[in-house]
């Protein structure tokens, strides 16, 4: 048996997924993978929450929260690509 260095996984991201554990779109898993976003071409680091498929972010505005505690979001419509963010600036991951 070899040991070779077998290829890495192609990742599907989720449609849609959200930062707030309440939400049915938040998936624990595929955000300790470390999800990144390119919104209209420019990587955000601000997302909330995406869908790839209607074309919308909601991004936190600033560190503000509501009167339950929840960050403060804007929706945005655009060009939205989500894409597992390589470690620790290592582009194999």
């Amino acid at each position: 048996m070899t040991d070779a260095p077998s290829e890495p996984e192609a990742v599907t991201l989720p449609d849609r997924i959200s930062a707030d554990p309440k939400s049915p779109f938040y998936d624990k898993a595929a955000l300790d993978r470390g999800v990144g976003i390119l919104f209209n071409g420019a990587e955000r680091t601000n997302v909330y929450e995406y869908c790839i498929s209607e074309g919308w972010i909601r991004s936190t505005v600033g560190n503000t929260v509501d009167r339950k505690g929840n960050p403060m979001t804007m929706k945005v419509k655009g060009k939205v690509e989500a894409f597992i963010k390589p470690e620790n600036g290592n582009p194999e991951g």
